[in-house]
């Protein structure tokens, strides 16, 4: 579609004050600020429009949490390496959405919908979900697409970054593996790759 393109490079954390997220859990005001802003939702959009739809809802106040990850790609005869969506086709947001934020979210160019049956009974994606994956993305640990899983241990980690994030271990080999971390209302999910030594049964 004219005007989509794939993402150069995007501020991955939500639009909102910071936060101490890695330091025994969130400071009060944030969790007040996420009560009152109510839950996560999902914005669906046209192919690689992802970006161009976050940059439509951003400058409007929305609070938006577009997750990406650093991969290679080709453009013609050239491998580059840029920031790609982790889930592609989807962002997240998180605001109090009545009749006219709604109407307004759908103004968007490259939107296709927010996923719900009408605009007072959209889907939402618990806060966890979305905590785990903004850990994973700002761990400046290798991140990327992982197909869902339903089957698999489910593990939490319990040392260095990630301490705390709680996902499906897909064990690689017996040192090394892959815990996989869902958002279950896309049926998408994103791996990351560890030491098994770091990891407990959740």
């Amino acid at each position: 579609m004219a005007g989509c393109s794939a993402i150069g490079t995007v501020d991955d954390w939500s639009r909102r004050p910071e936060g101490n997220w890695d330091q025994g859990g969130e400071a009060l005001s944030k969790v007040v600020e996420e009560s009152a802003a109510g839950p996560w939702r999902v914005v669906w959009t046209r192919s690689n429009c992802e970006q161009l739809v976050y940059d439509q809802l951003a400058p409007k106040g929305f609070d938006l949490f577009l997750p990406t990850a650093e991969a290679w790609s080709r453009r013609g005869q050239v491998r580059v390496r840029g920031r790609v969506p982790l889930f592609r086709g989807y962002l997240f947001l998180r605001h109090g959405v009545d009749k006219t934020s709604y109407l307004e979210i759908c103004k968007a160019r490259g939107l296709v919908r927010v996923l719900g049956q009408r605009w007072d009974q959209l889907e939402a994606v618990p806060d966890s979900e979305i905590h785990a994956i903004q850990k994973l993305v700002h761990s400046e640990l290798p991140v990327f697409p992982y197909p869902f899983l339903r089957e698999g241990q489910r593990v939490r980690i319990k040392r260095g970054p990630l301490t705390g994030v709680e996902g499906i271990l897909v064990r690689g080999n017996p040192k090394r593996g892959l815990v996989v971390v869902s958002v279950e209302l896309l049926r998408r999910s994103v791996a990351v790759q560890l030491d098994c030594t770091l990891m407990e049964a959740a």
